[in-house]
């Protein structure tokens, strides 16, 4: 199992080299940069030029708030910069953030999915092998590329691509379309076992996919501590963080799994009213169980193994909290046996 870590812009850009520098020496096999307060891209182009040998990717980066052509040459840069290490990795996000914040056009987000990421592969085809670029869809159509725009083959090749999904529909066109799942935090065991991974696998199966040919990867609550007080610590960041994804809709499923859609119902309009704190006291010990690996720093790498070790490819951890740094080596020396 391969055992990735993440990283931020933070308030100084040289926090970016410093910390991708540590990660790989710590012996991270990934580094995800997500798109949130700042451009993942800008971040991992000077991870790229801090390391050697880490993969370097987006999680995610915001598919509907570009087109096939920038994501297809930015990706196309970093795979050039990382020397063949880089993974694009894309996610749909929402429909209010894609029109309200983007302004940008959402439409069935499934099809426009695969269609972006096949226009890509058409682009890089394009560049890397000679084909002509004559790519005609639904949403995307792209038949110019003149020599002046056209920067050629690499050494280096096409970057891999990994789609980020929850519901099945995605999955399924991550299976397709995709070298990789980027699985959602807010995943249970019992979820991905028995609605991630067959959809995914329903995909693959469409274009006669190896699974060998395909990862899975998946960011893990993590609640452990070295003290009583780091684990209270943990235990608090944690409800909080899965009563925040647990409020949004398109979330429901994962707790209809359990039979817990109602706890949706009282978390959405909790959410509206900024009311963090008492959505958190309503995720009892039983449902973070379920979302969250807990126990002593010992125990966490076995129960990861024990959960998703014959299903995830590479594992992160989702830990919205400080540990000693100790602590997490101890972990990630456990997951790499």
């Amino acid at each position: 199992m391969l055992v990735d870590g993440g990283i931020g812009f933070g308030s100084d850009a040289s926090f970016v080299y410093g910390v991708a520098k540590e990660q790989e020496r710590l012996g991270y096999d990934g580094l995800w940069a997500p798109e949130t307060g700042h451009d993942p891209f800008i971040a991992l182009s000077m991870a790229a030029q801090a390391t050697d040998k880490i993969e370097l990717g987006t999680g995610i980066a915001v598919a509907f708030a570009r087109n096939p052509m920038s994501l297809a040459m930015v990706a196309n840069d970093l795979q050039i910069l990382s020397k063949g290490r880089f993974i694009l990795g894309l996610g749909s996000q929402i429909k209010p953030h894609i029109e309200k914040r983007f302004s940008m056009p959402w439409s069935h987000p499934g099809r426009r999915m695969r269609e972006m990421i096949l226009a890509m592969r058409a682009i890089w085809d394009c560049w890397h092998k000679g084909t002509k670029l004559d790519f005609h869809g639904e949403f995307y159509t792209h038949t110019l590329m003149t020599p002046f725009f056209n920067p050629g083959p690499s050494q280096y090749g096409a970057p891999k691509v990994f789609l980020a999904a929850v519901g099945e529909l995605m999955a399924e066109t991550a299976g397709e379309v995709a070298d990789g799942i980027l699985v959602h935090g807010f995943t249970t065991e019992k979820y991905l076992k028995e609605v991630t991974v067959p959809a995914f696998e329903k995909g693959m199966a469409k274009v006669n996919k190896q699974r060998d040919n395909f990862q899975v990867s998946y960011p893990a609550f993590v609640v452990t501590g070295t003290n009583d007080e780091q684990k209270l610590i943990a235990d608090k960041a944690v409800r909080g963080q899965i009563a925040f994804y647990g409020s949004t809709p398109a979330y429901r499923p994962v707790l209809e799994a359990h039979g817990w859609g109602d706890l949706q119902s009282e978390l959405h309009p909790m959410s509206k009213a900024g009311k963090w704190a008492e959505m958190a006291e309503l995720i009892t010990d039983e449902v973070l169980e379920e979302f969250a690996v807990v126990g002593e720093v010992s125990e966490i790498a076995g129960k990861l193994k024990a959960r998703f070790g014959s299903v995830v490819d590479r594992i992160s951890f989702y830990a919205p909290y400080q540990l000693d740094q100790d602590a997490w080596l101890q972990i990630i020396a456990e997951l790499k046996k």
